[in-house]
């Protein structure tokens, strides 16, 4: 395993109401030295969640909401932030009440995933939903969100809609139709 550089030094050299930017002054282990930035959440960092929710064997749930990243309504799975005290299923049931309109019978963790860990320190956990039932919670959306679905068989079609565009969501409905099928629960 390889050595991490040596920290030299770290300062929040901006700060907004979501984010940090941290500067890292780090030295590597053949003696070259640079300056790193990068994003890292506020607060006490409890996590996120996302969830890919099997409404039947070939499709899962998909919402549409406004995005400011991209200043676009983009198609992505249902996710939000983990609260304190709330573990990562319940999580993954609330915020699937909250955006999607559907409970889970069955919940589990699947995986972590990063967005650009060359710059950000956040990770999502990737739960797995079935047994779905109807059940809305009032969520701190500001507007209804479009429930849609899309059918495991057809990913490389959705990752050709201009109107989805985050890779961590592909990659999860990819990695659940691969277990899903190990499974035999789908033939794809």
């Amino acid at each position: 395993m390889r050595q991490k550089p040596t920290v030299l030094a770290r300062e929040i050299v901006a700060s907004s109401r979501l984010f940090r930017v941290e500067e890292m002054q780090l030295r590597f282990s053949n003696g070259v030295e640079r300056t790193y930035e990068r994003l890292v959440g506020r607060g006490a960092g409890y996590g996120a969640v996302m969830i890919v929710a099997m409404i039947d064997e070939d499709h899962a749930l998909l919402i549409e909401e406004y995005c400011g990243g991209t200043d676009e309504y983009e198609l992505s799975l249902p996710k939000g932030l983990i609260e304190p005290g709330e573990d990562v299923l319940a999580a993954a049931d609330r915020e699937l009440k909250e955006e999607a309109g559907y409970g889970a019978r069955q919940l589990e963790h699947i995986t972590e995933l990063s967005l650009s860990p060359g710059y950000m320190s956040q990770k999502i956990q990737v739960v797995l939903a079935t047994d779905l039932y109807e059940e809305r919670l009032e969520g701190d959306e500001p507007e209804p969100m479009r429930v849609d679905r899309v059918n495991l068989r057809e990913l490389s079609m959705l990752a050709q809609n201009e109107q989805f565009s985050e890779g961590r969501a592909l990659a999860a409905l990819y990695l659940v139709r691969d277990l899903l099928t190990q499974r035999g629960a789908f033939t794809a």
